[in-house]
């Protein structure tokens, strides 16, 4: 059957025609219109997991220090970046992970929450809360990982920060800025000292952090509740990590603490920072820098065990009054063998200070508390 123009099958045919180039051009608007969503994401697999450390395939474009996520929400620092394999510092509880779990690129560096809501709180270094007061109260973070202040935005140390031991202020008097090493064998009295201290800061309008690093728990329990005892908690920040926290918790630990108290100091507040302690936190470093096959050097720990603490205690100052007028008074301790303290990393921690508090046991067991050396002792800023 032929269409004849202006038959009824030719109107028909055409009627149909107008609808179909009108249903096209809807779809082709329709179509022109839509933009994927699409946002690209390297993914890098788990090739092995030892103790507290992952190696990593792909993620070509992972920067050095970028945080990494693993499955279970598990957070990790990027610290080898090599062209082939990825050495990555595990950050929680990593018995889960195997190998060929997928790693994912965050594109930013570890940070912490700040503010005055973690006054009277015990975290730990990921800013979870310890306690049983519920979720920690701030929106502000700044990066664990912050440049010491210049040497234009400092001021001289000329305000004493008072212990309340007075071998200690009037023999080795400390300074608000100043840093001041706490060093002695096991059980001489270093964590009372500290703990005195932030206790004899009530009514003086300073802000405290103590930070625990790979102390066992008992003892930061004991250190806490003597806090909370004497009034002190509120006025204070707890970080804390135990024993058997994986050693990347208790590497970032003391860089997480001075974050958070370089929030008060910038604020135009005095803080003391307690950092108990830094031996704990040298033997994680060096853990985890031989099992990432860093090259060893004395006593097997790495080369640059010198620059991760002074990077740290340089943060520590007193800034002039245009910047507010701050001080961070720290206050690291150290653990002895037998009394050397010509041993590595005391002779670090020392020529990084600015002068150290000794305690002889020989004093300890004569029942002389605190068990000052005051020969050994010296304060090079407080004593001016």
């Amino acid at each position: 059957m032929s269409m004849e123009p202006g038959s009824p099958l030719s109107s028909v045919a055409g009627g149909l025609q107008k609808v179909f180039d009108n249903a096209f051009a809807e779809i082709r608007q329709v179509r022109e219109a839509f933009t994927p969503r699409l946002t690209p994401r390297e993914v890098g697999t788990i090739t092995s997991v030892t103790t507290g450390i992952a190696k990593v395939s792909g993620l070509p474009g992972v920067g050095a220090d970028e945080l990494v996520t693993f499955p279970g929400d598990v957070l990790g620092i990027a610290f080898n970046v090599d062209a082939r394999e990825i050495g990555v510092v595990l950050l929680g509880e990593y018995w889960h992970l195997h190998a060929g779990d997928e790693v994912r690129r965050t594109g930013r560096v570890m940070d912490v929450a700040v503010g005055e809501g973690l006054l009277g709180r015990v975290i730990d270094p990921l800013g979870r809360p310890l306690d049983e007061n519920g979720p920690v109260n701030s929106t502000k973070r700044l990066p664990v990982e912050r440049p010491a202040a210049p040497i234009m935005d400092r001021a001289p140390v000329t305000v004493p920060l008072q212990t309340g031991l007075k071998v200690i202020d009037a023999l080795i008097p400390v300074g608000r800025g100043q840093r001041e090493l706490i060093l002695g064998d096991r059980q001489t009295g270093k964590t009372a000292i500290a703990i005195d201290t932030i206790l004899n800061q009530r009514d003086q309008d300073v802000v405290c952090v103590y930070c625990a690093i790979g102390q066992r728990a008992s003892a930061v329990a004991k250190a806490v509740a003597t806090l909370l005892e004497k009034g002190a908690l509120e006025y204070t920040v707890v970080v804390v990590t135990e024993g058997n926290d994986p050693p990347g918790l208790a590497y970032i630990a003391p860089y997480v603490a001075t974050s958070i108290a370089e929030f008060f100091m910038e604020a135009g507040r005095d803080v003391l920072i307690v950092y108990d302690d830094l031996t704990h936190h040298a033997r994680a470093y060096r853990e985890l820098s031989l099992l990432l096959r860093r090259p060893p050097g004395r006593e097997a720990f790495p080369g640059d065990i010198f620059y991760i603490h002074s990077r740290l205690l340089e943060r520590a100052t007193h800034l002039r009054k245009e910047l507010g007028g701050g001080s961070l008074t720290a206050l690291p301790i150290i653990e002895t063998e037998a009394q050397d303290i010509s041993a590595y990393i005391p002779t670090n921690l020392i020529s990084i200070t600015d002068g150290q508090i000794y305690l002889s046991p020989s004093l300890f067991e004569l029942g002389i508390m605190p068990a000052v050396d005051v020969g050994r002792s010296v304060s090079r800023v407080g004593g001016k």
